[in-house]
C-alpha cells in the first residue's frame, strides 16, 4: 500500500459498489484496500463474481482481490457503504464502533438526528453532528450519509435560489433513470416504452431529506427548514440521469433574470471547492430551450454538476425550471467519495 488512505467498499459487487471501484481506482487520496460483499461471495476472487457494468475496464488490482465479508477488521479507515438497506443498520454501526468512518449511500441512517445528511456544497457545517454522534454512542468512528439520488440533484440544483431568496414552497416531479433501481432493477417489459408513476418510498425521502439538508445547525442538532415540499416520482426508460421539473415559491416574487444570476454566481465554499471531486461549477445554467437532456448533459463536471435550464415564471408559484443530475455519481458514489474527501480535509481521517 502507498501513503494513500486505505478504504474498503461494502457491497462492492452491486451497481453503486462498482461505481465506487471505478471512482476510487485512481483517486489521489484513497486506495482500495478491500472489497466486501455477501457471505455467498466471500472468499472468491472479485473479478470472477462481479458482473462488471462500467464503461471502463475493471482495474486488474481490484479484480484480483479476494472478496471479504462485510465485518469490522478488514483494512480501511473509511468504508464506503453500498449494502442493502435491510442489513445496513447493524453493519454500518459495527464499523463505526470499530473506529471506521462509514460514508453510506443507503437510506438507513439518513434521517437519524445525529447523522450528517451531507451535500458538501450546501451544508458542510452539518458535519458538526459527528461529535455528538460519537459521544452518544461511544464510537471512535462515525457515520455520514449522502441523500437519496433524486434528492441530491434537487437540493443542489435549487440551492442557489434557497441561499439567495429563501424557498417557502417546492413542487417537484421526477423522471428517474432505471439505473436508480440497481441491477437487475426494473424488468425490461415494465420499463421499455413505458413510464411507471411510482417508486416506493421515494417521494417521502425527497420531502423529508430536503428539509433536513436545508436545515440549520442548533445546539440540539439540525432544525429542519420550514419548506413545504410536494414530490411526484416516476421511473422512465433512461439508463442514467434523473430529470426533474420543479416549481418554487418564495417570500417575494423572484424574476427569472434574478434566479439565473444567482445560479451563475453560485460556487462551493473554498474548503469544498478544493476537494478533488468538487466540480468547478456545482450548478450550471443552460439557456438553450431544450436543455438539459439526459443523454447530453449528465457527464458535466465528471457527473458531479447539476444542470439547470428553462427558468421561467410559474403561474401557480413564482418560478419553474428543469434540472438534471447523474443519479449514480452525484446521486450516489461520487457524492459519497466527495463526503469522504471532506472528512479528510477536516482532519477527521488521516
Amino acid at each position: 500500500m502507498s501513503a494513500k488512505i486505505p478504504v474498503t467498499i461494502l457491497g462492492a459487487t452491486g451497481t453503486v459498489g462498482q461505481k465506487f471501484v471505478r471512482l476510487l481506482a485512481d483517486h489521489p487520496q484513497f486506495e482500495i484496500a478491500s472489497v466486501a460483499a455477501s457471505a455467498q461471495s466471500a472468499g472468491k476472487r472479485y473479478g470472477d463474481i462481479v458482473r462488471w457494468r462500467e464503461g471502463t475496464p475493471l482495474p486488474e488490482r481490484v479484480a484480483a482481490m479476494t472478496v471479504t465479508r462485510a465485518e469490522p477488521g478488514i483494512p480501511g479507515r473509511i468504508a464506503f457503504s453500498a449494502i442493502e438497506a435491510d442489513i445496513a443498520g447493524e453493519v454500518e454501526q459495527a464499523f463505526a464502533r470499530a473506529g471506521v468512518y462509514v460514508v453510506t449511500n443507503t437510506k438507513t441512517h439518513r434521517m437519524d438526528p445525529d447523522v450528517p445528511l451531507l451535500i458538501p456544497e450546501v451544508n458542510p457545517d452539518h458535519l458538526g453532528l459527528l461529535e455528538g454522534q460519537q459521544r452518544k454512542h461511544g464510537w471512535t468512528g462515525g457515520i455520514v450519509a449522502n441523500p437519496n439520488c433524486s434528492t441530491a440533484g434537487l437540493v443542489l440544483g435549487v440551492a442557489p435560489l434557497e441561499r439567495a431568496f429563501g424557498i417557502e414552497k417546492l413542487f417537484v416531479a421526477t423522471m428517474q433513470a432505471v439505473s436508480g433501481a440497481g441491477y437487475p432493477g426494473v424488468a425490461s417489459l415494465d420499463a421499455l416504452g413505458n413510464v411507471i408513476p411510482h417508486i416506493g418510498g421515494e417521494e417521502e425521502k425527497m420531502e423529508q431529506e430536503t428539509r433536513k439538508i436545508f436545515g440549520t445547525m442548533s445546539p440540539g442538532g439540525v432544525r429542519e427548514a420550514a419548506i413545504g415540499v410536494s414530490a411526484h416520482t416516476n421511473r422512465v426508460p433512461v439508463i442514467d440521469g434523473h430529470l426533474e421539473v420543479v416549481s418554487l415559491g418564495f417570500g417575494r416574487r423572484v424574476s427569472p433574470e434574478e434566479a439565473i444570476a444567482a445560479i451563475q454566481a453560485y460556487r462551493a465554499p473554498a474548503e469544498v471547492a478544493a476537494l478533488h471531486s468538487t466540480p468547478a461549477l456545482p450548478v450550471e445554467y443552460d439557456a438553450r430551450p431544450d436543455r438539459p437532456q439526459s443523454r447530453l448533459d449528465i457527464e458535466r463536471g465528471n457527473g458531479m454538476t447539476v444542470t439547470v435550464g428553462r427558468v421561467r415564471p410559474c403561474p401557480l408559484l413564482d418560478l419553474r425550471l428543469v434540472l438534471l443530475s447523474h443519479n449514480t455519481i452525484r446521486g450516489a458514489a461520487g457524492a459519497a467519495v466527495q463526503n469522504a474527501e471532506l472528512l479528510v480535509a477536516r482532519g477527521l481521517v488521516r
